[in-house]
């Protein structure tokens, strides 16, 4: 073959060479990542697909940002807020820790003026403009979000834990436990002596706090006294403190309040509750602690029940945010979302709470 003839089949070679050389190379960019910068159209490289993931993962509102430090978009300056009296060892836990991770988001619990602290109380502070955001032991009423929307003001809520309601009795009170049924009939006043319910012949003495205290009265009067009125012969007192103390010095004493302030309690007596006889769950970690152990030992949460609903009274507790566009609702969301994050919810469970994620 001649050079001349040679020339163009050498041509063809280097052009078919070349070809598949550069389109190896633009393979091998986009599979490696390389191909498009941020911000260019077409097929996203890996390491986008990467940063979107982790963008994603760190969204406080999927609890997997692990510290406070962490959590974005928090504003500066002093937030009032408050509500529930359940929340008060949340609080001691949580919130000097936030402002140890974040000093430009300072904290400032308002008590109510002329009325209980509680979360009704706290909502209808958050509504008239008087917090930036709320905690409740209870959902919103409809009402609620009624009253809110009147004032052109949109609720929203978030749940950041779970609690449940524990039943105490005097130590002293040799009983299993209690049905839901039989727990209506003592507040309800139909069941006056011990011996109703399989107990000694003993006068029971129910106590609670006022109706008007909050979440945990609304909550245990539509949940086991179905939107009844407390029997005549049930005695209110003013916090869970006095209550704690009247049981202990009344033999046939009942109370019940939030299970993290009742469980742990050195001179009362957390009761098993059932939803049928004989299947009674304890709000306590079996076994049964003894006063005479106390304080050196204390009663734990029955975690597992609470998360499983296997303990027939549980709740929510939830941060009630003013969706208003404001700095508060900024407020109200960053401190849900600092709950939220891993170190929250060890917070809470170090508080006596349940994590909810």
């Amino acid at each position: 073959m001649t050079q001349k003839n040679d020339t163009p089949a050498l041509l063809l070679a280097f052009l078919i060479t070349a070809g598949l050389v550069g389109g190896g190379f633009w393979w091998f960019t986009q599979r490696s990542g390389i191909g498009l910068k941020s911000g260019q159209t077409g097929q996203t490289s890996a390491s986008d697909d990467s940063t979107a993931s982790n963008r994603s993962s760190n969204s406080p509102t999927q609890g997997t940002v692990e510290g406070f430090a962490s959590v974005q978009s928090v504003p500066s300056g002093l937030f009032n807020y408050g509500g529930s009296t359940s929340w008060a060892p949340l609080r001691l836990a949580v919130d000097p820790a936030i402002q140890q991770a974040r000093p430009e988001f300072r904290l400032r619990y308002v008590e109510p003026i002329g009325s209980p602290p509680g979360s009704s109380t706290g909502i209808r502070m958050l509504i008239r403009d008087e917090l930036a955001f709320a905690q409740s032991s209870r959902p919103l009423l409809n009402q609620e979000y009624q009253q809110a929307e009147q004032r052109g003001v949109k609720l929203k809520q978030i749940p950041v834990a779970i609690d449940g309601l524990a039943v105490a009795v005097n130590p002293s009170l040799n009983i299993p436990g209690l049905t839901i049924a039989q727990l209506q009939g003592i507040y309800r006043g139909q069941i006056t002596n011990w011996s109703q319910v399989g107990g000694p012949d003993l006068k029971v003495q129910p106590f609670t706090r006022p109706i008007q205290a909050g979440g945990t009265i609304e909550l245990f009067v539509e949940e086991i006294l179905q939107g009844g009125a407390f029997g005549a012969n049930v005695q209110t007192v003013s916090t869970t403190t006095e209550a704690l103390r009247k049981l202990a010095a009344n033999p046939g004493g009942i109370y019940f309040a939030s299970a993290p302030e009742v469980v742990p309690q050195c001179t009362i007596k957390p009761l098993p509750l059932g939803r049928r006889s004989g299947e009674y769950v304890p709000p306590y970690r079996e076994t049964l602690v003894a006063p005479s152990q106390c304080p050196g030992q204390r009663n734990q949460l029955n975690v597992e029940a609470f998360q499983s609903g296997q303990y027939p009274i549980t709740r929510s507790l939830y941060v009630v945010v003013k969706q208003n566009g404001r700095v508060e609702e900024q407020a109200g969301e960053a401190y849900a979302n600092f709950l939220l994050t891993n170190q929250g919810q060890e917070l809470i469970a170090r508080s006596g709470f349940v994590k909810i994620r």
